[in-house]
């Protein structure tokens, strides 16, 4: 098993960890607008690395187990790196892009990096199946879509503590940063291309009109 990828899980756990039992420090590293407004944009990488609590972190820890070794087998260790901490920053900064005038705006998790990776994943490996509950066979690209038409919900329903923005930030990162490295799936894999941009369209549509 990958090294960097165990570092990575690793890292969220005892980060995470740290952050269900302090306060204070969960505070201090959480996303939020007004103090990464105010200078502190180191929350834009740190917060990603916290969760909400043990739930939160297993199912994105899970998430990136299965997917993760799919782009690294087919990038490499470094761009799978590129890919997560990528997703990351671009979850991050779309969130920002939402919520700039929001100065209460908070969140936590690293589902925008681990968002990159799984949409990273489904382009290159498009005929993957997932087991939901482990017994229930759904083709990975449409786990993929629903995933962020769920985040769309949290976003419109505001009721948790979650970065729904920063999965569609990571989704976008994820996608990008694999169709610059890999642009023959343009060609071999281009319905999956196209499939996989309908709910990042449906999303920056639906801000246009105010639906969120």
């Amino acid at each position: 098993m990958n090294t960097i990828l165990i570092g990575i899980i690793v890292a969220n756990v005892l980060i995470s960890y740290k952050g269900f039992n302090d306060l204070a420090f969960f505070r201090k590293y959480e996303f939020h607008v007004g103090s990464i407004r105010s200078g502190e944009q180191i929350r834009m990488l740190s917060s990603g690395f916290l969760h909400v609590d043990m739930m939160h972190l297993i199912f994105n820890m899970l998430t990136l187990w299965f997917f993760a070794p799919v782009v690294i087998q087919w990038l490499g260790t470094f761009s799978f790196v590129l890919v997560y901490f990528g997703s990351l920053i671009f979850g991050s900064l779309l969130t920002m892009l939402f919520h700039k005038n929001d100065y209460s705006y908070r969140a936590v998790g690293a589902s925008g990096a681990v968002t990159g990776v799984l949409y990273s994943a489904i382009l290159l490996q498009p005929d993957m199946m997932l087991g939901i509950f482990f017994v229930i066979p759904i083709p990975a690209y449409l786990f993929g879509i629903l995933y962020l038409f769920y985040s769309i919900y949290g976003m419109r329903a505001k009721n948790d503590n979650i970065g729904h923005t920063a999965h569609f930030g990571g989704a976008i990162g994820g996608y990008l940063i694999t169709l610059i490295k890999e642009p023959s799936l343009f060609v071999d894999h281009t319905l999956m291309v196209v499939l996989l941009a309908i709910p990042i369209f449906i999303l920056f549509v639906m801000a246009k009109l105010g639906k969120l």
